[in-house]
């Protein structure tokens, strides 16, 4: 198999066990939300929300920079993945351990229980971090197919043992159900890790090393980009903290179900532009023009994904909601509640600006300008966390999603910039109006079989919704002549190993 066509199929299989994990997630998320209160799914989501912080810091950046490294030079792979394992253990040890010491010491935690849920699930971060780490190996030599697989089949039995929780183990809800869902994810996580060391080992030994020459080398490496992966946690996590210390759980569990579904979407455009970036990079190193097609193309492909899903988020945010929680986390505005599908349609304008503004920010790394990324993400935390102590206490998750959204928005405006300043491209507006009109026609389509469609399956009509309005956005692209050859060649043209955009963890 050629190196492009191995490139592509490593590719498809991270995109394809991306798929495959977020229908896995909407199922925990169906399950937890079944099972749990509003206050108590609040509780389940705050417990991954605040290791959240932690893991990211135990990362640190650390699998990009093995990755590299080990791409470099293959016969040094039993070295530096040793070494790296050794580091990365070490540091989610040490953040676990004061992740769980903090999570006694915060007095709104002190009567929940938040504090032992944090400390069973920072087993389950622990192992998907070692998993993160071995898996190195497998992007390394483009074997991403084996970690699909290891990934999904650890989904799958957590999301399994959690059925069983629910329906025949403890059908009555109480602490010992809700730590057992918990509990749940350390069993998926070391089927996980079990199935990805089987394929490691076919292809260097594991065992911890301590090179400590090496270890000063790689963390200063590291740290820039550890550092901005951090603030990127900060920014896009904290909002669900100061909910719960402000407004308390109940809200973080009405926020926590729109977050949850839109961070599994949200890993979409990496993965295609893991696929665009080595094409990128060496039209720029050959200091062609075609770079600048590549652009055009790769953000009118990333609107044609984006722009669709918040039309159609907005108009079945509802029946959406329905089909992946329980009514209880709707709105019922004539009672003054607002719920979950608020949320989701305010949060999914966050997602159209994040798949946009992945694109500027893989432009900076083609140019060596990735440390603008940092002072980026500072600025932008630095503001979420005003802003969110304004607003939060005022108008609780409604303030917090709105935030979010002004966040990505921010972070767009400045990634396009800086990307421009560095670097001279031009955008299509022209196909960018084809994508909106194509997506208002989808839109208006589906906003009018709504009602129709409803009498005969109620809110299970988005089942048959959202396939209709794919079907007509999707001819209205090709009517329009917005997608072309040249944008379905862009997945296919890979001639490098793909660079890890993304750094982050889904623990439950």
């Amino acid at each position: 198999m050629s190196v492009a066509r191995k490139i592509l199929s490593n590719t498809v299989w991270q995109f394809a066990g991306k798929v495959g994990m977020a229908f896995l997630g909407l199922a925990v998320v169906k399950i937890a939300t079944h099972y749990l209160s509003v206050e108590g799914y609040g509780e389940y989501v705050l417990v991954y929300e605040f290791l959240a912080f932690f893991g990211i810091a135990a990362d640190l950046g650390l699998f990009t920079i093995a990755v590299r490294e080990m791409s470099k030079n293959e016969d040094d792979i039993p070295k530096i993945i040793g070494n790296i394992l050794s580091l990365r253990t070490i540091l989610v040890v040490a953040t676990m351990l004061i992740a769980v010491l903090l999570a006694f010491l915060i007095p709104d935690y002190r009567d929940s229980r938040i504090p032992l849920g944090i400390t069973i699930a920072s087993i389950t971060v622990f192992l998907t971090i070692i998993n993160g780490t071995l898996t190195s190996v497998l992007q390394t030599k483009l074997q991403m197919h084996a970690a699909s697989i290891a990934s999904i089949l650890g989904k799958a039995i957590s999301v399994g043992f959690m059925v069983y929780i629910v329906f025949f183990a403890f059908p009555d809800q109480g602490d010992i159900g809700f730590f057992m869902l918990i509990g749940a994810g350390i069993l998926g996580a070391i089927v996980t890790l079990l199935t990805t060391g089987y394929y490691v080992r076919k292809i260097t030994p594991i065992s911890y090393r301590f090179d400590i020459d090496l270890w000063k080398k790689v963390l200063k490496e590291a740290l820039p980009y550890g550092l901005a992966l951090i603030l990127n946690t900060i920014y896009f996590r904290v909002d669900s903290i100061l909910i719960s210390v402000i407004r308390g759980q109940e809200e973080v569990g009405i926020y926590g179900v729109a977050m949850k579904m839109l961070e599994h979407f949200a890993i979409l455009p990496l993965y295609f532009m893991n696929s665009v970036l080595p094409v990128l990079t060496k039209s720029l190193d050959e200091k062609t023009k075609r770079y600048k097609q590549i652009i055009s193309q790769a953000f009118n492909f990333l609107a044609a994904m984006a722009v669709p899903m918040v039309v159609g988020g907005v108009i079945l945010a509802y029946p959406i909601i329905f089909i992946v929680s329980t009514p209880e986390f709707l709105s019922r505005l004539n009672k003054g509640f607002v719920g979950s599908d608020i949320a989701f349609q305010i949060l999914i304008f966050a997602l159209l600006f994040q798949f946009l503004n992945v694109l500027f920010a893989f432009i900076l790394i083609a140019v060596n300008r990735q440390v603008k990324l940092l002072y980026i993400n500072a600025v932008c935390v630095v503001f979420n966390l005003i802003a969110n102590l304004i607003f939060i206490p005022y108008y609780g998750f409604i303030g917090a999603a709105v935030t979010s959204v002004l966040s990505e928005m921010f972070i767009l405006f400045a990634t396009y910039y800086y990307a421009r300043k560095y670097l001279e491209f031009r955008i299509d507006f022209g196909k960018a109006f084809k994508i909106i009109l194509s997506s208002l026609l989808m839109g208006a389509s589906i906003y009018y079989l709504k009602d129709v469609s409803y009498e005969l399956m109620q809110n299970w009509n988005v089942l048959i919704l959202i396939p209709f309005g794919m079907f007509v956005y999707g001819g209205m692209l090709f009517a329009t002549k917005t997608i072309d050859k040249d944008m379905i060649q862009l997945l296919k043209k890979g001639e490098s190993k793909p660079h890890d955009g993304n750094g982050k963890h889904t623990y439950s």
